[in-house]
């Protein structure tokens, strides 16, 4: 299992060359401060609902997906829906920070 470190998440025992990797980390307000209680979907490039992981303590979540275009609509507490736009390869890991309203 992958726990979070400094500066985002482990990828020990991941094999990024054969994975298609979407990572990143939730946070709110001007001081950045971590959101732990969230949701974050994947949604394909139609918008059609795929995954859905919440964050953990320190805000931070991962997806393993497959190539192309795909959404992230982060869901938390007291704030509105946010949705990023992502582009996941084989081989590499699209780090993405998603910024919540106070």
């Amino acid at each position: 299992m992958c726990g979070a470190v400094e500066g985002g998440l482990s990828l020990d025992g991941v094999n990024v060359a054969k994975e298609a990797v979407i990572q990143g980390q939730v946070l709110r307000g001007p001081g950045g401060e971590p959101v732990g209680n969230a949701y974050v979907r994947l949604l394909d490039r139609t918008g059609e609902f795929t995954a859905e992981v919440p964050t953990s303590a320190t805000g931070h979540f991962r997806f393993f997906a497959g190539d192309g275009e795909w959404t992230l609509r982060t869901l938390a507490p007291k704030s509105d829906p946010v949705d990023t736009a992502v582009t996941a390869t084989t081989g590499s890991v699209a780090e993405v920070q998603v910024l919540v309203s106070a």
